[in-house]
């Protein structure tokens, strides 16, 4: 498993938790940190995912209830819910990740860690954002250039 895909479930993990006991703060990241100690190869990328979905949670929510056709966003499953944060946070804020990456990491997560139709219902909604980027209606940072032509 590389590293990124380690920070991802870690990052995955430590918003869950949060999102658990309904505390979004930076001080429930650190609380996370501290108790779970996640491998220093990990923590750079894994602290940049958790501080800057914990940052940009209202742009990112509006972003997932915005394309989850009927879903309310306490109504997706804690799971889904955060793997599409992390989706959609690197969809707008890391330029330097490919979308077609940070989606496919993205429903490998769900997959992985969610009900059996989490990878389809992922891949919609974040492609939906990821169409929406493209077309200027949510905006993010910069893709690659690479990441133009996908």
């Amino acid at each position: 498993m590389g590293v990124r895909t380690r920070s991802r479930e870690l990052a995955l993990q430590a918003l869950f938790f949060m999102d658990a006991h309904r505390d979004m703060s930076p001080e429930m990241a650190q609380r996370f940190r501290d108790n779970f100690n996640p491998p220093r190869s990990a923590v750079g990328f894994f602290d940049t995912l958790v501080n800057g979905i914990v940052a940009q949670r209202a742009v990112i929510d509006g972003a997932i209830e915005r394309f989850s056709a009927h879903w309310k966003l306490h109504r997706i499953s804690g799971v889904d819910r955060n793997v599409l944060r992390i989706g959609v946070y690197e969809l707008l804020y890391c330029p330097d990740i490919p979308s077609k990456v940070s989606i496919n990491e993205a429903i490998n997560a769900g997959k992985k860690f969610g009900a059996e139709e989490s990878g389809a219902f992922i891949n919609g909604i974040l492609d939906s954002v990821r169409l929406a980027i493209e077309r200027g209606e949510i905006e993010g940072l910069e893709k690659a250039d690479s990441d133009k032509s996908a």
